[in-house]
């Protein structure tokens, strides 16, 4: 098969000649050198263009769309009527000859053959020349090249691959030609009086006049390239797996006698690897770089090393990934790749903070150094190689290096905003900067900003963005939505997600696993406990990849022995954790929310006095770092532990300092959508504090004289309190909460001398426990 002529493109020089015989009219010069140009031209544009909206080989039918409508300079006929008959007066290899021969007559001479026309008086030709600097003079003098270097096999098959191609458009020229016949793709053949089903015409031309034949040479190898390219292009910046319509016209084009370039096994490499595949794509991937290195010097040698490194991750081997980056760093020193060491850093240090229990070694050896010096050399290096993808994502980095420290706020906008910049202008990093922002308004406990910037990422820039960004956000509106107790609208949204993301398989982990938390934390709430256990044991088996689902898993585990009445072995795993989240790494949010865990913890297990040091550790470690959600629940288990030590004046004011902030309101907002209006939207944390409320005024009751006003009161407010906290967790789901509030409800009942009110709270609470009633 030819490199670059194909039968598209003998039609395209088809419809250039008669542009340049001055047989295209001046109103449809513009629409028709438009089309020719769009197609021809491999710009960066028409290379990243979707190939559903532009069909990557040109039929005939697309020449006839493009040109039919317009007229030409002849009376009666229009563009394509030229066109095909140009096409079919090409009716034999000669003549196709010739006609690539004879294009050199519409360019322009050069100046020494101008010079030699003059000395031998040669006048110069009145027509429209075109320039050979122009495009499509540089088309026609490729074209003529790449025919002349063509071997005559492969010209014989560029002959009947145009035969087959220009075959369905016999019966329109016969309806301008009455004298064509069926074998007048052929002038010897129908000089020779052969029918089309002779033995001489079904040994030449037999298999070519098939219409399952019709497609084959229609491509050439630098289309194949130009697609292959293409691929990768799509693979590396989306993330994402050859589409299936795609992988299909593929592997047709190369069942012809196309040569595959390298760059396939390449394809097939991040296709198997996607996919999961590890044993083909490695063998892919040493296939691609075996060829590579016999055409390139050694350079190429550390981005194999690289790729092989990234796989190994990604398939667990994370010691041999770690290896095969030391030695793509000193391989790129040794070249001095810039670009290749900036790389190999960044993601040495992501790497880094996902897994930090491997990199012991590395940070004794001290190849990345302290992560504000390693964060600020990436960004050095990242401008002056002009990665500005790789400088984007630095700055984000280190914005996210401060609200893990719990440091400035300031700081983190800063660097959250120059990276906006950069993504609006030379970047593709939105996708994490819209997820850090959501998780940076999350943590500021400003919960419709965060839901917002997701919502706004998924629908305006999914097209454009990475699958891996796309499902993380899909996962953070689900897990807003959960916290509110939405959770049928959150399964649906997890549902939704599109089959194409689910192909890959470290993302169809992703969601499996996030789809598991779902779950769990809905069987935790139903009281569901043995579900629960063994949703818990799916989800450890194997760990999840991602250390916020790691932790989050450890958590509802804690949740689960808690609501077992297991309160030793939650304090345990409680302890473990927060011991491994002591180092300068961890994570500020996470320990606080730990802290808060395990206060809540000692209160049910009769030592308030040590939860509530414990709380107050955690409320001024979140009030350092302004993180509002987890100041609101350590106030919160100061409030519970309060209660615990009878101090219900102080319970009090402490939980209505926080009340504004947790209470939760639902409106409508365009029909659409339900979204809190109040700054917290954990259902479970306002259910929990209007409980802690009620005890703390239960409590003052109890402290009131019998009878009094002042002893009215507080049950009334209690009772307001409980109300509002059995609304809380029927919205969430959380059977033990109601059935809490609904045992508190008939106490309160009882001391508000309501016996019937009392009676009734006590039988659906001894009904939701699963106890038969009796009537007496």
């Amino acid at each position: 098969m030819a490199r670059y002529l194909t039968p598209a493109r003998v039609s395209f020089l088809a419809l250039v000649a008669l542009y340049a015989d001055a047989r295209v009219p001046a109103n449809t010069t513009i629409p028709i050198l438009s089309f020719v140009v769009d197609q021809l031209v491999a710009h960066e544009s028409s290379r990243r263009e979707a190939p559903r909206s532009r069909s990557f080989c040109i039929s005939v039918e697309d020449f006839r769309r493009a040109t039919i409508d317009h007229a030409s300079v002849v009376p009666g006929r229009t563009v394509w009527d030229l066109l095909l008959k140009a096409l079919w007066e090409m009716d034999s290899f000669d003549a196709m000859d010739a006609f690539i021969a004879g294009l050199s007559a519409s360019l322009a001479k050069t100046r020494a053959e101008r010079r030699a026309d003059a000395e031998l008086g040669v006048e110069p030709p009145r027509r429209m020349l075109i320039s050979r600097g122009s495009l499509l003079g540089v088309f026609i003098r490729r074209a003529q090249l790449e025919y002349t270097r063509l071997p005559f096999h492969d010209a014989i098959g560029l002959w009947e691959s145009f035969v087959a191609y220009r075959e369905p458009t016999l019966s329109m020229w016969k309806k301008r030609n009455p004298s064509a016949g069926p074998t007048s793709f052929d002038v010897n053949i129908e000089s020779a009086g052969l029918a089309r089903d002779d033995l001489l015409t079904t040994a030449l031309y037999g298999k070519l006049l098939e219409p399952d034949a019709r497609t084959e040479g229609a491509v050439s190898t630098e289309d194949v390239e130009m697609l292959l390219e293409f691929m990768v292009e799509e693979m590396q910046k989306l993330g994402s797996r050859i589409p299936r319509e795609m992988l299909e016209q593929f592997r047709k084009m190369i069942e012809g006698n196309v040569v595959i370039p390298s760059l396939s096994h390449y394809v097939r490499f991040l296709d198997s690897w996607r996919s999961g595949d590890y044993p083909s794509s490695f063998d892919n991937l040493h296939r691609y770089f075996d060829y590579t290195m016999h055409t390139r010097d050694r350079t190429f040698y550390q981005y194999a090393l690289l790729n092989l490194a990234v796989l190994q991750a990604d398939f667990g081997g994370y010691g041999e990934a770690l290896s095969a980056m030391h030695e793509v760093i000193a391989m790129a020193r040794e070249n001095k790749d810039m670009r290749c060491l900036a790389f190999s850093l960044s993601w040495l240090y992501h790497f880094g903070k996902a897994h930090p229990e491997e990199m012991s070694g590395v940070e004794k050896g001290g190849l990345l150094g302290a992560e504000r010096e390693g964060l600020a050399f990436l960004r050095t290096k990242a401008k002056e190689t002009s990665m500005w993808n790789l400088w984007s994502t630095s700055m984000l980095s280190d914005a996210k290096l401060s609200m893990a420290n719990g440091e400035s706020i300031a700081h983190a906008f800063e660097y959250i905003l120059k990276s906006s910049h950069l993504n609006l202008t030379m970047s593709t990093a939105l996708g994490p900067q819209m997820l850090l922002q959501s998780s940076l308004w999350g943590r500021l406990g400003v919960t419709h900003l965060s839901w917002s910037y997701c919502e706004l990422f998924l629908q305006c820039y999914t097209t454009q963005g990475p699958m891996d960004d796309v499902l993380r956000c899909t996962c953070r509106c689900a897990y807003i939505l959960a916290h509110e107790g939405r959770f049928d609208e959150a399964f649906a949204m997890m549902e939704d997600v599109d089959a194409e993301i689910l192909r890959l398989l470290k993302m169809h982990q992703y969601w499996a696993t996030f789809t598991g938390l779902l779950k769990l934390r809905r069987a935790l709430h139903k009281n569901d406990l043995d579900a629960a256990e063994r949703l818990l044991v799916k989800l450890r088996q194997p760990e999840p990849a991602d250390p916020d689902m790691v932790f989050e898993t450890q958590v509802l585990q804690i949740e689960l022995h808690a609501r077992r009445g297991a309160l030793t072995e939650a304090l345990c795993q409680v302890e473990e954790l927060v011991d491994s989240l002591d180092d300068e790494s961890a994570d500020v949010y996470q320990r606080v929310q730990l802290l808060t865990t395990k206060a809540h913890l000692l209160g049910k297990c009769g030592r308030p006095e040590k939860g509530f040091s414990v709380a107050m550790r955690a409320a001024s470690a979140a009030w350092r770092a302004r993180y509002m959600p987890v100041l609101w629940q350590a106030m919160a288990a100061i409030g519970n532990i309060l209660v615990y030590l009878r101090e219900f004046e102080a319970a009090t004011q402490v939980l209505g300092s926080i009340m504004p902030q947790v209470r939760s309101r639902v409106i409508s907002t365009s029909g659409v959508l339900k979204m809190q209006v109040l700054e917290s939207e954990d259902a479970m944390l306002a259910a929990q504090t209007h409980s802690s409320m009620a005890d703390a005024f239960v409590g003052q009751a109890g402290q009131a004289t019998a009878g009094t006003a002042r002893r009215k009161e507080c049950l009334g407010s209690a009772l307001k309190s409980i109300n509002r906290s059995s609304a809380e967790y029927s919205r969430v789901g959380d059977v033990a909460g109601q059935r809490e509030m609904l045992a508190k409800k008939a106490m309160v009942m009882h001391l508000l001398g309501e016996p019937a009110i009392a009676n009734d709270c006590a039988a659906k609470q001894l009904e939701m426990r699963g106890v038969v009633v009796l009537d007496p």
